[in-house]
């Protein structure tokens, strides 16, 4: 069995909300679309773009901004660099003015209402989120480029294998948790270090840890920022940020003008259970009302479940260091490397897409990575990180991905929350028991969230079409 390669970075990828899925996955398609007509020196030859939304991309795609996505990737904006308070000008602009400038240098015609079709009733056959580019050059020439969003930003074309094996020879090759837990084993290293010579065969051991300090960097700045902002979501059902109000009445009402400071606030005010529990809940809620809201966020391993790992890291932080009021940047490092192996161990044995496997595919995967990333940092065994892991997956199995109105909001957000304090919770569990009492290996729970996800009714499956998502009235405007 050939052994896939997943970086640290293919796991955590610095983007725009909601959806990683429906948001940035189509981004990129579009991106990679225009790229190679670039390279082939035929952008100004373009006349025209139109593009085909299937199946579950089409359901939920408004609430998920992907018409949104696809838009400012066919303009050429690269999703981690973009202001993300100029998209809603860049928009309007093109809806306005009904036109669209193809990778920044070819201004064509474009109607949003006619050439961005919904097929809501059509579906191809290797992946619910599909998407085709209809482009047609000045000379006559038609041709199209079919796409898949496979879960987490990653993106397949169509005619290229789901898993491009990558080109770099790993020290320490793993497909499942057996073989991670093989490597440790036979070298006596910790997960995060096999991670990180693994990491070695991409780049330089500097440029790694600067890579995943910047991920966490904007974690926290995601963080901060969801703290301290108010208002109310943008989509029609009117969810207000609770964040806000929740950050306030945790600090007494005190502003803060940066993270330092309010962190220092934080570890003042005490760690009783209610006022940790507040705070993990605060924190979840803050970055996923920025994903709702269109912000910047890191997929972890998702959009919709990007909430789950900055705030057991966040915790962590806040309440578990023994350094005072510094910030170990090597635990945050270890934190992460060994949350992103278990993410690429659940994505090579199962999926990390709702469209896919429900929301166990979502906020169960990601409860799970930061379950193992949590149980390393507070000294746990590597085999009671992969056993955290499985704990927190064991009690996510089977949950449906039902967003009412196609909006990552309700259920979305407070999911977040609860799968963070799962992660909290089996990682204390583990820590206070012999791995010898698992009955059930990391590996046999993957398998089993694979046959879930096969046996899911795709109605639960991100479509919208079924659990809480058809509760309330069809028009958000009734909600």
């Amino acid at each position: 069995m050939p052994h896939e390669a997943i970086s640290v970075f293919d796991m955590f990828k610095i983007g725009v909300g909601p959806s990683s899925s429906h948001t940035l996955g189509p981004w990129k398609a579009a991106l990679r679309c225009i790229d190679g007509i670039k390279q082939k020196g035929k952008i100004e030859e373009v006349e025209k773009v139109s593009v085909l939304l299937y199946g579950s991309l089409a359901k939920t795609g408004r609430g998920h901004g992907t018409d949104i996505a696809v838009l400012l990737g066919l303009c050429g904006e690269n999703p981690v660099t973009i202001d993300v308070n100029s998209i809603n000008n860049k928009i309007e602009q093109i809806s306005r003015t009904f036109t669209l400038n193809i990778a920044g240098s070819n201004l064509i015609q474009f109607n949003p209402s006619e050439d961005i079709h919904f097929l809501f009733s059509e579906t191809l056959p290797f992946h619910p989120n599909a998407l085709t580019f209809l482009i047609t050059m000045l000379n006559g020439k038609n041709w199209s480029e079919t796409y898949y969003s496979i879960g987490g930003g990653f993106v397949v074309k169509e005619g290229e294998k789901q898993s491009q094996l990558q080109t770099v020879d790993l020290p320490f090759p793993i497909n499942t948790a057996e073989d991670l837990l093989h490597w440790c084993m036979k070298t006596g290293l910790s997960i995060s270090e096999v991670v990180m010579e693994n990491e070695n065969s991409w780049r330089p051991e500097s440029e790694t840890k600067a890579g995943v300090l910047h991920i966490w960097e904007t974690m926290k700045n995601c963080i901060f920022h969801g703290c301290h902002t108010t208002g109310t979501l943008p989509g029609g059902l009117f969810v207000k940020r609770r964040a806000f109000d929740l950050n306030k009445k945790l600090t007494i009402g005190k502003p803060y003008n940066d993270y330092v400071s309010w962190l220092q606030a934080i570890k003042k005010g005490g760690a009783n259970f209610q006022v940790t529990l507040d705070w993990v809940s605060c924190f979840a809620l803050a970055v996923n009302e920025e994903n709702a809201a269109f912000g910047r966020v890191v997929t972890a391993p998702t959009n919709g479940a990007a909430g789950v790992i900055p705030a057991v890291l966040q915790y962590y932080i806040a309440f578990c260091c023994s350094e005072g009021f510094l910030i170990d940047e090597d635990k945050i490092i270890r934190f992460l490397l060994t949350a992103a192996e278990v993410g690429s161990i659940f994505k090579k044995g199962s999926t990390i897409s709702a469209a896919m496997g429900g929301c166990q595919a979502e906020i169960g995967v990601s409860s799970a990575m930061a379950a193992a990333g949590l149980t390393e940092v507070m000294g746990g065994t590597q085999r009671q990180s992969l056993m955290a892991a499985e704990i927190a997956m064991e009690h996510h199995l089977g949950m449906t991905c039902d967003p009412i109105g196609g909006l990552v909001q309700v259920p979305c957000i407070e999911r977040n929350t609860m799968g963070a304090i799962k992660a909290i919770t089996a990682s204390q569990l583990a820590l206070q028991s012999s791995p010898d009492y698992a009955k059930v290996s990391l590996d046999k729970v993957i398998a089993t969230m694979w046959n879930t996800a096969l046996d899911m009714n795709s109605k639960y499956k991100e479509t919208a079409d079924g659990g809480l998502a058809v509760q309330l009235p069809l028009s958000l405007s009734e909600c």
